[in-house]
């Protein structure tokens, strides 16, 4: 799964990397994202790719709840199209997550130590997801509120030593094909479902316990140690 990632980078690189003109909200630099926080989301509407606030983890329209959120931070590729909760976004509702940097945890005996996943210069790089949009109350404010998953897919060789899954990254000759609501071809969407190739992406770095709580948000939480 992919349970906490990083977006260390300001605003204006991001919307560079992902050729967006403006975006009308702040961001500042985050070490430990974590589910039911918002992050900036790329979609494409009225004809263009924006970047919006986005609260993680997906609440279908039909919820009754916003609760379910909580627990459908990560889509599964494999079933993605299929599944009642995802079904309808992966048809007309995709996305991408900007990051540069995104952690799991390794588990050596009884011990789960976490590793960060980054490339060499930082750069940020896109996670493919889905978003909806539900009315309803979250901490007493009633609004459409627009959500997040991120797909995972079964892990690339250098990934499979740490953890058996790892989020689903797009190269940049796939944005267009994934953010276009009117693409609507099931089996060529399913094709683009598949690990990284086993050549080394990421660095990877056994980093501090403290990431561990969503409440330490610095640079300690992407030092490494050991």
């Amino acid at each position: 799964m992919c349970g906490r990632y990083t977006l260390r980078s300001r605003l204006n690189r991001v919307l560079d990397q992902f050729a967006v003109e403006t975006a009308d909200f702040e961001w500042e630099p985050r070490y430990n994202i974590a589910p039911t926080q918002t992050a900036p989301v790329l979609l494409f509407e009225e004809g263009e790719r924006t970047v919006q606030p986005l609260r993680w983890g997906l609440i279908p329209s039909w919820a009754k709840e916003a609760s379910i959120g909580a627990r459908m931070i990560n889509a599964r590729g494999e079933t993605v199209a299929e599944k009642p909760s995802f079904r309808a976004a992966f048809k007309r509702r995709r996305c991408l997550v900007p990051a540069d940097g995104y952690y799991e945890w390794k588990k050596e005996g009884t011990a789960k130590l976490p590793c960060f996943f980054h490339q060499a210069d930082d750069q940020p790089f896109a996670m493919a997801g889905l978003w909806e949009e539900w009315t309803g109350e979250i901490k007493g404010e009633t609004k459409p509120w627009r959500t997040f998953t991120i797909i995972t897919t079964a892990a690339n060789a250098q990934s499979a030593p740490i953890h058996d899954r790892m989020p689903l990254i797009l190269g940049e000759e796939e944005w267009d094909l994934w953010l276009d609501p009117e693409f609507e071809d099931k089996q060529k969407l399913q094709a683009m479902i598949e690990p990284l190739a086993d050549e080394e992406f990421f660095e990877i770095d056994r980093v501090s316990t403290k990431v561990n709580s969503p409440r330490n948000d610095s640079a300690e939480c992407v030092a490494p140690v050991g």
